[in-house]
Order: structure tokens, then sequence, then C-alpha cells
């Protein structure tokens, strides 16, 4: 009796329950719905990812390897590398960039999540910190978008309500949002944040004082960007001063990715420890042997010794030519930055902008304050280079080395000694020439300087003189992600071949 009735009154408690749940939604739709995981995610959780997501793929992924093939800071002596070192399908391709062009896409689209939540009449309105961070962020994965792409999809990307197949947004409307997410971010940094995201900001920890320093830094960035398009070129280069001025101080202020240690390798290692198609530059190598720079006897090893060759003139020395030569995997001599398995990532750094001033103060005819100005940078592009090559000794592979890190007083008498003349010579020539080797390394930095040959090269200046004897890409090929599914981007994609024939609109083209 007592065991009807103990299962007379479970069925009761089931039925009720049954009955209940009915009159809310229907049972079967319950009965496939996951109740485990939210559907909603904190901004300051969201802005992590996006951090992590930018520093891997849009700064030292695949746009960071394939450029310093472009602009020959590194070889590509294998497989993919090989055939973009030989301008062999790969340039032109939609499948090369196509995982970092839906990954940007994918940063962007979460950066605006943060924007839209953190914003007046959202979730979390009143976190202006976070919602500064999360324009910062936007800002900068547009610009790598537009930089790389030229004309994209933009204004009715990454919102499906409004179409699956969003239309190309000219570039010149593109910089206009990404110069005001920079001034707006820089309203809200000096705000306050209801919650704090110092657990989640992989960058800072939640210091807004040096995110600000980080949106002024970018403002001077986009502002050098876009010279060739001024129609005052004294009041853009005193804005680029002004914002220098109010950026970094230090290197450890800069903005770096750095927080790789056991597993967690730098994404430039990681890519030629997984490919093994990166070699060392030839062009960069004699480059350095006629300026007698003394980065010669640090950059460069032997992946059979793992020995860091100590000289220019050292046994064992084998550069293959670029855009030559035949295939093999480690089996030339290698830059030892590829072997630098913690180093931090650079979204921008602090040398970038003494360079940046630099620049400035050239163009403004000021020449002894871009001469001191210039000093300081090389002096700082050093110590990036020495924190490098010892990464690359301390790290998985453990390079061995003879030779003696260069200090920061060595670095000093180089400048004093051999480029200095050369700067009273030819002034934006050097400082463009120093800021392109002080851009190679394992930081990230190689896009960067893919932008200002792109941007010297519109302006008449082809300062490098770059070895490979095949055509230039001028431009990323958008991604096939795109390309086969929406008809606005496949049209203007055709055969991918207008990668070497037409310049984004910064650097003199039409898209």
């Amino acid at each position: 009796m007592k065991i009807k009735n103990i299962t007379k009154n479970i069925l009761s408690v089931i039925v009720v329950g049954f009955l209940s749940s009915s009159c809310s939604e229907d049972t079967m739709d319950r009965i496939n719905k996951d109740r485990d995981h939210t559907t909603d995610v904190s901004a300051r959780y969201i802005i992590s990812d996006v951090m992590t997501k930018t520093a891997f793929s849009s700064v030292g992924g695949d746009f960071n390897a394939y450029f310093s093939i472009y602009i020959e800071h590194e070889l590509g002596t294998h497989n993919q590398f090989l055939r973009a070192d030989m301008r062999n399908g790969e340039p032109s391709s939609s499948s090369t960039f196509n995982n970092t062009w839906g990954s940007t896409y994918q940063s962007l689209k979460n950066a605006k999540n943060v924007i839209s939540k953190c914003s007046e009449g959202g979730l979390e309105e009143g976190n202006n910190i976070t919602l500064g961070v999360g324009q910062i962020l936007a800002a900068y994965n547009l610009a790598i978008l537009t930089d790389m792409y030229g004309d994209v999809p933009w204004k009715e990307a990454g919102d499906y309500t409004i179409t699956k197949n969003p239309v190309i947004d000219k570039q010149e409307v593109i910089y206009q949002d990404i110069l005001k997410y920079i001034d707006d971010a820089i309203v809200n940094l000096q705000k306050s944040d209801l919650k704090g995201m110092a657990t989640q900001d992989l960058i800072y920890g939640g210091k807004a004082n040096l995110w600000l320093k980080t949106a002024y830094a970018l403002k001077a960035r986009y502002t050098m960007r876009l010279l060739h398009k001024s129609s005052n070129v004294q009041a853009n280069m005193e804005t680029v001063l002004d914002c220098v001025s109010k950026s970094f101080t230090s290197s450890s202020e800069q903005c770096s990715f750095d927080v790789f240690g056991g597993s967690q390798y730098n994404p430039v290692w990681g890519i030629n420890s997984a490919r093994g198609g990166l070699g060392a530059s030839k062009s960069m190598f004699d480059r350095l042997v006629t300026l007698d720079d003394p980065r010669i006897g640090r950059c460069f090893w032997d992946p059979e010794t793992e020995e860091i060759f100590p000289s220019a003139t050292a046994k064992g020395i084998n550069i293959k030519p670029n855009g030559g030569g035949f295939e093999s995997q480690l089996g030339f001599t290698t830059s030892v930055f590829i072997a630098a398995t913690y180093a931090p990532i650079h979204l921008i750094s602090y040398h970038e902008m003494l360079f940046l001033k630099a620049e400035a103060l050239v163009h403004l005819n000021r020449l002894d304050e871009a001469n001191k100005t210039l000093r300081e940078a090389v002096i700082s592009g050093f110590a990036n280079m020495e924190n490098n090559v010892q990464e690359a000794i301390n790290g998985i592979w453990k390079l061995k080395s003879s030779t003696n890190p260069v200090t920061a007083e060595d670095a000093a008498q180089y400048y004093d000694e051999k480029i200095a003349p050369l700067f009273s010579a030819n002034a934006l020539k050097t400082v463009m020439i120093q800021k392109y080797i002080a851009f190679w390394g394992s930081n990230g930095e190689s896009t960067e300087a893919y932008n200002d040959v792109r941007r010297m090269k519109a302006m008449g200046n082809d300062f490098y003189e770059l070895q490979n004897p095949n055509k230039f890409p001028l431009r990323a090929p958008y991604g096939n992600g795109d390309t086969t599914t929406n008809p606005n981007v496949e049209a203007a994609y055709g055969d991918g071949k207008y990668v070497y024939t037409e310049p984004v609109w910064w650097a003199g083209g039409n898209r």
C-alpha cells in the first residue's frame, strides 16, 4: 500500500510539472534545448578572446609570415612559402589568407559586440574602459582588414539581419570609422568602469592609462598611413608628433601580447616549427654587410648545428637568393627570429613610436631633432632585437652564440659612426631603412613594414632595393570564404591577379 501511494505521489508531481511546463513552452522544444551553457557572455570575457585572436592571427599569423617574404625580412624555402617567394599561385590565391580573413572578421565582430554591450543603452552601460578597449581592438582589426585587402565589406558585415551578402565599402570611408573608433576610445579611457576587467585584460591588466597611450600610438600610426592622401602634410605631421608625445615613454609601456611560456608558443615560432618553410633573406644579409651592422653576428644561425654565425664570413653560411634557388626544408641558413619560442607579439611598439616621430620631424624639416630621435629609435630597436635573440637562446631550440649581446652603448656607437652620415645624405631614406630593419624580428612587425614599403612606393620613394626579381604583391587577395559565397566579393576578386597591379587606396590605388 505504501509503495502504491508513493508511486501515485511521484506521478502526480510529474504530471503537475508536465502541465506547468506546457503552459510556458512546448515540451518537445525543451527536450532539445541546451540549458547547461550560457547564451550571453560578459564583455570583459569577450575582450580576452579578441586580444588573443588579434595577437595570434591578425598580427603574428599568416599575414606576418607571407609579408615577411614579400618584403624580404625572411625567405620562402619550402612548400607554400617557397611558392610565395617565387610568386607562384600563393600571393593571388583566395585560399592563402582565407583563415586570417575569417579570423579577423570574427575578432572585429566580437569587438563590436563589446562596444554594443558597453555603450549607452547596452547591458553593461557604464563600463567605459572596457568600451574604450573594445573600440581600440575594433579599430585595429578593421585597419588590418582594409590595409591588407583594400575595399572590404564593413557596414553590413557580420550582421545577418541586414544581409548575407554585404556590399564592399571604400577604404577611404573605412578609415574614417577607424579614426573615429580611436577618438571615441580616447574619450572613454579617461572615464571609469563599473566592473573592472583587470584579470581578463591579457595585455595591460586593466590599466586604462596604458590603453590610452595605445590609442594615441595607433592614431599616430594611422595618421602617418594616410600621408600620401594628405591635403595638409604639416598639420598631419603635427598630429603625429602630438600623439607620439602622449603615447609610450619606454618599451615597458608598449602594447605587447606577452603570455607565452610552457606549451604556449610565439606564433611566428609556431608557424615555422610546423611548416619549416622559412630561411634567411639574402637581401637582408647583404644589407647588414653593407652597413657593417653588428646584427650580422647575432641574427643568423645554422639549423644543422644550432649555432648562431658570429660574422658574415663564418664558415657554413648558405643563403638562398630571393626569388630563386631550389627547395629545401631547414636546409639553408635561417634567421634567429624564427627560433624565438616565447618572444612577445607587438600590437604596436615603443620603437615604432620613435620611428614615426623621426619621420614626422623629417617631413617638417626639423632635421636636428629627427636625427636625435632616430638615434633613440635605433638603440631601442637593437634592444628589442637582443630580447628576441635571448628568447632563441633560451627557447625550445636553445641556439648557441659565441658573440656578446649588442649593448645600448654599442648601438649608439654604431649609429654615430655608420648611420648618422647616411642620415645627413638622405634623412627620410635612412629613417625608413632603419625602421625596416628594426621591424625584422619575432614580434609580428613585418606586416607594418609591408605597409611602409607600399606607402613609400606610393610617394615615389622606393628605398628598399628588394632583390626578388618576381612581381611584388601590392595587397592580399580576398578569402575564399567570401569569394565563393558573396557575389560582391566574388566579382571584386576575379582571378586574383589584381594583387600585382592595383595598390590599395592609401597607396595610390582606387580600391
